[in-house]
């Protein structure tokens, strides 16, 4: 069960803090039955109220910060997602965003840039389904990481890249 103060990631809604956990006063809703009041540390004033026992929802602990590191100086070595047909990627990749396994959205944004670069060298342009995944990536991603190392979401990607780039000049 987490405490009030934990961070989870709560399914695909991203990063929330538990507020408060116990019975709910709401009209309709037991009052024997025991509730996490979740807040977004990102977009002021969400809520959400999830029964402690619910099984529908993936909810898991924000990883900590030598996870976050391990996963960082990881990235580099990870692979990318090699699938040619655009219908079956785009599963893939919604998948792998349902999960919310930040090593899978690692894969999504590493394959993406690689794409993104590739498309620009021929002079394409990124599908809106590419962009669409890899924004939603990048923020789940960046926004668990944020929490996980304690610094602000916006300055998190430049740290990751930094870090990458440190890693691979030890190689």
């Amino acid at each position: 069960m987490f405490e009030v103060g934990d961070f989870v990631v709560y399914g695909s809604d991203g990063v929330y803090q538990v507020d408060k956990v116990g019975p709910l006063n709401m009209s309709g809703v037991p009052k024997d039955k025991m509730y996490y009041t979740l807040v977004s540390p990102y977009m002021k004033g969400s809520k959400i109220f999830s029964a402690v026992d619910n099984q529908k929802v993936i909810m898991r602990a924000v990883m900590n910060k030598d996870e976050a590191m391990e996963l960082i100086d990881s990235m580099k070595d990870m692979e990318l997602l090699e699938i040619q047909d655009d219908k079956k990627r785009n599963e893939v990749f919604k998948e792998a965003l349902r999960t919310y396994d930040c090593k899978e959205l690692v894969k999504i944004i590493k394959t993406l840039y690689v794409r993104q670069e590739q498309k620009q060298a021929e002079g394409k342009k990124n599908t809106a389904g590419d962009e669409k995944f890899f924004h939603i990536a990048e923020e789940r991603l960046y926004g668990e990481l944020a929490i996980s190392l304690d610094m602000e979401k916006k300055d998190v990607k430049e740290y990751v890249e930094k870090r990458v780039a440190e890693m691979a000049e030890q190689v």
